[in-house]
């Protein structure tokens, strides 16, 4: 198996997704403690999902994370877990969190996928699959 896949009984794969979301307002709470925080609640989630946080940096009004997924788990299922568990647990653990805003994160979210490979290797790895 190439470095840096997974693979399961049926299939091998790198779902690499880049999410980047904001606390509603683009309000500036993310620092200190509540930083700290939401940095292993992310870990602790992203590990029961079955997906690997492969870099995780946390701004003062957004947040942007590398992960690496499982293929039967949808993006959007990914980042709503991770959105919805985080928002709870900081919601309980700091006053901040819940006097300032209604609600800790904004509905939107930005997703985008990578893997190890360009897109031009792989037009050409399937280009060449013609003449086999």
């Amino acid at each position: 198996m190439p470095h840096g896949y997974d693979s399961s009984e049926t299939n091998v794969h790198f779902m690499g997704y880049h999410f980047v979301w904001c606390p509603k307002y683009r309000t500036k709470i993310l620092t200190g403690k509540i930083e700290e925080r939401l940095k292993q609640l992310i870990n602790e989630k992203a590990k029961t999902m079955g997906c690997e946080v492969i870099s995780l940096e946390v701004m003062p009004d957004h947040v942007h994370l590398f992960i690496k997924g499982n293929p039967i788990i949808t993006p959007n299922q990914i980042i709503g877990t991770i959105k919805g568990f985080t928002s709870h647990e900081l919601r309980e653990e700091f006053k901040e969190c819940r006097s300032r805003i209604p609600t800790l994160w904004s509905r939107s979210y930005f997703v985008s996928t990578h893997g190890h490979v360009s897109e031009a290797t792989i037009r050409k790895y399937i280009d060449e699959q013609k003449g086999m």
